[in-house]
């Protein structure tokens, strides 16, 4: 592990830009999830679920990063407006100030970060709250988060990989790579961490399962200064050899104009993907001038003409009669990509707040 002085060292160097918390635009679509177990994470609960659901439907879960909440992030990301054209309902957790007082979901906490325990748990109560509820579809539950909520996807996915058939990864982070807050920023900045070839063994010893093991997208702009491209490959190699898949993918498309990176099982399932988002900092890639008019740019909620939020449930197989799992728009050639808006700017440096005060409140820095 880096030397905390070295650390603090490395902070007191970030640029101070301030990057403003995305708003909290409650419009009423989500409601509160109660009564969902013992709680020992201590984290909400909200839901959307659509009008006359019918029974069997999937559930997606989805987690917030860090300064945003349940609300802001569903607007942000589209994922309520996508569940109600294709039947869907959506789960989103939301982390409480005296947790973590960024709002941040404690990835790096080994209490909060395993099977049956902490907010790991408390999420996995949510979602058998939930299916017995709704009547949702057990083989069909999926999760996905941007930043700490994209570390915590990945949580979720090996501590429970018998509840979740599929997970996407945005900004995020391998599994039980880092287990104090001067860990979490080296491996943000793609510092430390195990052997490639020891990934897979942090996830088969989080639990009993030993298959299947479900899907994954991953997502991750090339300009990011939060967290470092080189932790996309990670969470790849990570499931890469727990589905026993070569390390070249057996194939690259063009998706509205960037790279998407594909590996198939022996059954001929596309079982991962990847999205490097050129040009992108820190965030949600959305597309909310395109057809779609998905999503609502802002902090960490970019407009790069692609829409994560569509793509990812697509691959999951979700979106109904509109393309089944694996079905891709590819293009002959890449798009410009749009001009970055000002919040988009402030993404790739404004963190630098939040860092420090996670230190102060883990009592790491003064």
């Amino acid at each position: 592990m880096r030397g905390l002085g070295n650390t603090v060292a490395r902070l007191s160097a970030m640029n101070r830009a301030r990057a403003a918390p995305l708003p909290n635009l409650d419009d009423g679509r989500l409601v509160a999830l109660d009564a969902f177990g013992s709680n020992p994470g201590a984290l909400d609960a909200l839901a959307f679920v659509p009008e006359g659901l019918e029974p069997g439907a999937p559930l997606v879960v989805v987690l917030h990063g860090c300064t945003q909440n349940a609300a802001g992030y569903d607007r942000g990301s589209g994922w309520s407006r996508l569940a109600e054209r294709h039947g869907f309902a959506v789960l989103i957790p939301e982390q409480r100030r005296a947790n973590n007082p960024n709002l941040c979901f404690n990835w790096f906490s080994p209490q909060d970060a395993r099977r049956g325990s902490g907010e790991a748990l408390s999420i996995r109560q949510m979602v058998a709250r939930m299916v017995k509820l709704h009547d949702i579809d057990e083989a069909r539950i999926f999760v996905t988060g941007l930043s700490a909520g994209g570390a915590m996807t990945s949580v979720m996915l090996a501590a429970y990989p018998d509840v979740f058939a599929g997970g996407a990864v945005i900004a995020g982070l391998p599994f039980a790579t880092a287990n104090s807050v001067p860990e979490a920023l080296d491996r943000m900045r793609g510092q430390g961490g195990p052997e490639n070839d020891k990934l897979a063994n942090l996830v088969t010893r989080a639990s009993d399962h030993r298959g299947p093991w479900p899907t994954l997208s991953v997502w991750h702009g090339t300009s990011d200064a939060t967290v470092d491209l080189v932790n996309a490959d990670a969470i790849v190699d990570q499931w890469r050899a727990l589905h026993g898949l070569s390390e070249d993918p057996g194939r690259v498309d063009i998706v509205d104009g960037y790279p998407r990176e594909v590996w198939i099982d022996a059954r001929g399932r596309e079982v991962i993907e990847k999205f490097e988002i050129r040009g992108m900092g820190h965030g949600t890639p959305l597309d909310p001038r395109g057809n779609e008019k998905c999503g609502t740019a802002g902090p960490y909620m970019i407009d790069a003409q692609i829409c994560s939020t569509s793509h990812i449930a697509r691959f999951w197989g979700i979106l109904g009669s509109t393309g089944g799992q694996g079905t891709v728009r590819a293009e002959a050639k890449p798009r410009a990509r749009p001009p970055e808006t000002a919040a988009a700017v402030a993404t790739h440096s404004g963190v630098g707040k939040v860092i420090e005060d996670a230190l102060r409140a883990a009592g790491l820095m003064r």
